[in-house]
């Protein structure tokens, strides 16, 4: 959003608490080059000239920020407040779901870009055409009047926008219960102002329908999108929809999934069909979504952000077809989430796991904050031996390299998973090197 103001003719500084003197800071470096200024979290930043402090809900009221700010008595909001004021300004499609919401927001994106409409797009993750710009990736002003959000309901914000279009993806257990998640997509739902989309093919978002052929299906219910044939060839997909045939550079039938639900929400917005296929051919990916780091000694290695267990699942599985065995290791984020989804973990890696692969982790991320670390990666690694699952536990990941060459076969894919850890690229870089 910093990046998106500025492009936007706004005067925008900020900090961040891995800005550290001395250090380098790729974030930081592409911030100041779209002409941010950055700080130390130290309060320098802030001046009787700041009109407005923005905070992540992950910056705590006692932070030296937020308490300069309420002394100068400058307003203090929320990025989901902040992201709530730009949309309002544009026709905005917001993304929901508990899993794709970047990949779908960039590809819908990418699509539209390449209709001429000249859309805007603030996400969680970097586009790696728009990296490849020197840029951050996940956030541009576009010269139209869509806006394309990809809308959080991991801390209930989804619920403050007023959405023209809303686009509802899945709905799996992630940092809330699935009742209480039901409740945050329904107010989803009724602030959507014109269309809604949803996927028929997902028992728990198919009720949220406002009208199946808005719809799209990846399984054969009743909807106006529906996919046939997928298949896979190594980092290809292809899939037909109503007809025409897509082609993708990616892996997995979420991809196509994915894709599906972009081409649905375009397609009512006036794009062809065809014109939908030829933006998806050209898709480049996001950072650290399924991101093929390459091949060495024989053996594919590919990064992925999944963190919660179905897109843990489904990474496991987009994986599959590459090679007769698979090596996935998995950083869990955050006690609490960790415990939170410790069954639905074991439960969902267990049944995506062939009989020759191999699940491994490493110790739990933590973020920092108040919380109690009485669970452990060991404890899940535990629970999938209990289920047969061929499960290691390597508690510093430094040590996953030496310790996996012998597990390797002819034919090894290595899968790489973890999230919201700002070390996770480096360390599947060095991981590759290391090979």
């Amino acid at each position: 959003m910093a990046q998106f103001l500025a492009g936007s003719g706004k005067n925008i500084s900020g900090s961040d608490r891995f800005f550290v003197p001395g250090q380098y800071n790729e974030t930081k470096e592409k911030l100041e080059a779209e002409g941010i200024k950055c700080f130390l979290q130290d309060g320098s930043g802030i001046n009787d000239a700041t009109d407005l402090v923005v905070a992540s809900t992950a910056v705590e009221e006692t932070n030296v920020e937020i308490q300069k700010a309420k002394n100068l008595a400058i307003p203090v909001i929320l990025r989901s407040e902040l992201l709530t004021l730009i949309s309002n300004t544009k026709r905005t499609i917001a993304v929901g779901g508990t899993s794709g919401k970047s990949t779908t927001t960039a590809i819908l994106f990418d699509i539209l870009d390449h209709a001429g409409y000249g859309p805007g797009i603030i996400s969680g993750a970097g586009l790696i055409r728009l990296q490849k710009q020197g840029k951050i990736g996940n956030a541009s002003v576009g010269n139209g009047d869509w806006l394309v959000i990809e809308a959080d309901e991991s801390d209930g914000s989804i619920v403050n926008y007023y959405p023209e279009v809303g686009l509802l993806l899945n709905i799996d257990k992630d940092h809330k219960e699935i009742d209480e998640l039901i409740n945050i997509f329904q107010s989803f739902k009724e602030h959507t102002k014109s269309l809604f989309v949803v996927n028929a093919s997902n028992p728990l978002t198919a009720p949220f329908s406002q009208n199946k052929k808005q719809d799209f299906s990846s399984a054969g219910e009743e909807a106006g999108y529906k996919e046939s044939a997928f298949n896979q060839k190594d980092f290809q997909i292809n899939f037909i929809i109503n007809g025409v045939e897509f082609s993708m550079n990616a892996m997995g039938r979420h991809n196509m999934e994915n894709a599906l639900a972009a081409t649905a929400v375009a397609n009512q917005l006036g794009v062809d069909l065809k014109i939908c296929a030829e933006a998806i051919k050209k898709y480049e990916g996001i950072y650290r979504r399924n991101q093929v780091l390459g091949q060495k000694n024989g053996t594919w290695v590919i990064d992925d952000y999944a963190h919660n267990p179905a897109k843990v699942a489904a990474a496991i599985r987009s994986v599959q077809p590459l090679a007769k065995k698979i090596i996935a290791w998995f950083q869990p984020h955050g006690y609490g989430p960790t415990r939170f989804l410790r069954q639905d973990f074991v439960k969902e890696i267990s049944q995506a796991l062939r009989p020759q692969d191999e699940i491994w982790m490493s110790e739990i991320f933590y973020a920092g904050g108040t919380t109690e670390k009485n669970i452990s990666a060991a404890d899940l690694i535990n629970d999938l031996k209990t289920l047969g699952s061929n499960a290691f536990f390597i508690e510093n990941r430094n040590d996953l390299v030496p310790s996996i060459l012998s597990h390797r076969t002819d034919s090894t894919a290595v899968l790489l998973m973890g999230a919201r850890d700002p070390s996770l690229d480096e360390f599947a870089r060095k991981f590759f090197e290391n090979l």
